[in-house]
């Protein structure tokens, strides 16, 4: 199996640099983990992506170093036993609300004695039932990551207990939900979620846990780190690419080009609308 590189750096106190890609072909996972990301975020959680296209998504990855860190869905334990199996090194879960759901996500992520994972091995993690399974089993269970996603007053409220989970190794905030949960949708600099940084800061110490976010900026990112952040998630494919097709439009207009920005007038009926109301 390959060992998680997020889990070495992190090991070794050096920060570790996750980006997300939520296109479906190959080439992006390819290039990503070619250019030596530290992981990519597969979100399973909020796209339809099958397990099968997973699968290939991941083996595109492994031509390169970077780790698969697969987000599914809240509750999806059983998906998490295959997404590791195709050779995800991580699982991101979201919605974490309390240790006992941390303890879950440990129980169906690792093999006994840790957990209760089903073993098969003839999958792209073990790999193809070419390893001596006692020793896979055991490095299996070293190096998976596991992220906990905190995303919700409550979650917050828990922070503690799901960092004291043994087999926990990340704690993760969710600006974005946690704002939205709370009723305060992306003010990211209203005390509760200033706090919020804090309390997961504080948690993930306490407990010799690692913590860390998404970011927006390497100003951002510095901060977080002045707090003991060590797992940034910056930037994703699919905004890269509107940018850059957004940057070509802002460069040709001024000779004469038009275009026809449908995203950009549905954005502004949207605010027309609700500055109206």
């Amino acid at each position: 199996m390959r060992r998680s590189r997020v889990k070495a750096k992190l090991k070794r106190g050096e920060p570790v640099l996750v980006t997300c890609c939520h296109f479906i072909d190959p080439t992006v996972y390819e290039l990503v983990s070619m250019q030596g990301f530290d992981g990519i975020w597969l979100d399973l959680e909020h796209h339809s992506t099958s397990d099968e296209t997973a699968s290939n998504l991941m083996r595109a990855a492994r031509v390169g170093v970077s780790d698969i860190i697969a987000r599914p869905a809240k509750g999806e334990f059983m998906r998490m036993g295959r997404l590791l199996e195709a050779g995800a090194q991580g699982i991101m879960y979201p919605r974490c609300e309390s240790g006992e759901e941390a303890a879950e996500l440990v129980r169906w992520a690792k093999f006994a004695p840790q957990g209760e994972r089903g073993v098969d091995g003839a999958n792209g993690d073990n790999p193809y039932c070419t390893m001596p399974m006692p020793p896979y089993l055991k490095n299996a269970n070293e190096h998976t990551l596991l992220i906990a996603q905190l995303e919700s007053p409550n979650a917050l409220d828990h922070a503690e207990a799901i960092a004291n989970v043994p087999g926990i190794d990340v704690l993760m905030l969710g600006p974005g939900d946690l704002s939205v949960v709370a009723g305060i949708p992306y003010q990211f600099d209203h005390p509760l979620i200033v706090d919020a940084y804090r309390r997961v800061a504080d948690a993930a110490k306490r407990a010799g846990k690692w913590w860390g976010t998404v970011s927006g900026s390497p100003e951002h990112t510095q901060k977080l780190f002045d707090q003991g952040a060590k797992f940034i998630c910056h930037g994703c494919d699919l905004l890269m690419v509107k940018q850059g097709m957004e940057l070509i439009q802002q460069r040709y207009a001024p000779l004469g080009f038009t275009f026809e920005n449908r995203i950009a007038a549905e954005a502004a009926e949207l605010l027309k609308e609700s500055a109206s109301k």
